[in-house]
């Protein structure tokens, strides 16, 4: 019932543009509202603790549900099938920033405002899951950070301790979106598309209002005020709250994630930037590293905003580009893939056995941005990756199934369980995920969902264990 206070902006905006969507906005806000309510109905007499195992099945069903009734005023405004307007609405609330919707400059201001509401709104969710829920499940990469005062919650229970985590996260989210506005207004972005941009930014979600992007601006000034927000998205955004309570810069230095996020970053532009020139893709080494810097931290990140066709570049280029989104983004940020920590964990204890190794009898204790992590912790990381890569394969081979070539396949796979939003060749920036059949389609569809609540949520409803007393 909350939900349908969100379609009161597009609302408002088809009456201020009178663009014909105002019944597709106010039916649907009708409908999820009944909804809602009913639900509410039928459950009204229960009271009691939500417990981590609800939490599973809640937390997978809110993502669904949601999107399930934030499709609806794109079918009826745009005329989109189910599957496509779910797959749509999927990639906002997923901040996958995947398209079916071809004509982006064109349609209802009501419907681009929709689109990158949902990828807002996805991003506080995301903030409230990375922070707490995924962590009380045992899930999420957040738990690395229990000593953490702004941690996740560590009872059996949800607590206040997560409403007053997660609005002091939120608020934080709130000031550098509005920050981002006013920043791409100065940089000469219209309002709208200012807003727009600023919601796809800070949530790494990937959405524009127009078919080529940021491209469609020819503006470097824009794209270093984007990539300076989406490096402040990749960020824990609980380093982002030590930082503003201390008044300090200290946090962000002693966040190992964030160091090691900004290095593979900045290399990997400096080094392609001049693998670029040297192939004769761009005629100056500046020019090549402009277009480098911002897909590539775009990519890395899991937003998905781009400014050129990088399919076009030498495949290398783009491959690693998918790699990075794979491992760049912190946990506690709005991007996807297996998180920064996840991947430092993995290395510091592939070293810690090559020590062993050598020194049979040594002790050798892993830790990560000074804390030692538990060997539990060790054992979850390479589970999750372990369901992480079986998920991508088994997700490519269905699209193989349904005909799509190789290249085609895994970049979409990739790119939708990262959130990275474009893949390459049939799904690449200059094009749309309209390409695909519906299974295909509902393939995606599932990778961006598996991909947004790590894999584990999923997975453990599919097990008779969950389903018994």
């Amino acid at each position: 019932m909350a939900f349908s206070a969100a379609f009161i902006p597009p609302l408002g905006f088809s009456m201020h543009y009178n663009e014909g969507a105002f019944n597709a906005y106010l039916w649907s806000m009708a409908g999820n509202f009944a909804l809602g309510l009913l639900m509410w109905w039928g459950g009204r007499g229960q009271r009691r603790e939500l417990k981590s195992r609800d939490g599973f099945l809640l937390v997978a069903l809110t993502w669904s549900v949601l999107a399930a009734t934030a499709a609806v005023p794109l079918m009826i405004g745009l005329g989109l099938s189910f599957t496509d307007a779910y797959f749509e609405t999927m990639s906002g609330f997923t901040t996958t920033g995947a398209t079916v919707i071809s004509g982006l400059d064109h349609i209802a201001h009501a419907h681009n405002l929709w689109r990158h509401e949902l990828n807002w709104l996805g991003g506080l969710g995301i903030i409230g899951l990375a922070m707490a829920v995924l962590p009380l499940l045992g899930v999420g990469g957040m738990q690395v950070y229990r000593a953490e005062s702004t941690g996740p919650i560590k009872d059996s229970k949800l607590t206040p301790r997560f409403v007053h985590t997660a609005r002091s996260l939120w608020l934080i989210y709130v000031a550098l979106t509005a920050a981002c506005i006013v920043a791409l207004k100065l940089a000469g972005m219209g309002w709208f598309d200012a807003v727009c941009h600023a919601f796809a930014a800070l949530s790494l979600g990937g959405f524009s209002t127009h078919d080529a992007s940021v491209g469609y601006f020819n503006s470097p000034l824009i794209e270093v005020v984007l990539i300076f927000f989406m490096l402040l998205a990749g960020i824990n955004f609980a380093t982002h709250f030590l930082a503003w309570r201390g008044k300090s810069l200290r946090p962000y230095l002693r966040d190992a994630e964030a160091s090691v996020m900004l290095g593979l970053i900045v290399g990997s532009c400096v080094v392609l930037a001049g693998y670029l020139w040297f192939t004769g893709t761009y005629s100056t080494y500046w020019t090549s590293f402009r277009y480098v810097s911002f897909n590539l931290v775009s990519m890395a990140l899991d937003c998905g905003l781009v400014n050129t066709d990088f399919d076009r570049w030498p495949l290398f280029v783009p491959l690693w580009m998918l790699l990075l989104s794979c491992l760049a983004s912190s946990a506690g940020s709005t991007g996807g893939g297996i998180k920064m920590v996840r991947t430092l964990i993995l290395f510091k204890q592939s070293a810690r056995e090559l020590f062993s190794l050598l020194h049979p009898s040594g002790m050798h204790t892993l830790k990560v941005g000074g804390q030692v992590i538990p060997d539990r912790t060790v054992l979850s990381v390479f589970g999750f990756i372990h369901l992480y890569t079986l998920s991508v394969i088994v997700l490519t081979f269905l699209l193989i199934i349904s005909g799509m070539d190789f290249l085609s396949a895994v970049s979409a796979i990739i790119s939708t369980i990262n959130n990275a939003g474009p893949g390459l060749r049939e799904v690449g920036p200059a094009t749309t995920y309209a390409v695909l059949t519906d299974f295909q389609t509902w393939v995606c569809t599932a990778s961006m969902l598996v991909g947004r609540l790590e894999v584990f949520v999923l997975v453990v409803l599919m097990t008779p264990a969950f389903w018994r007393e």
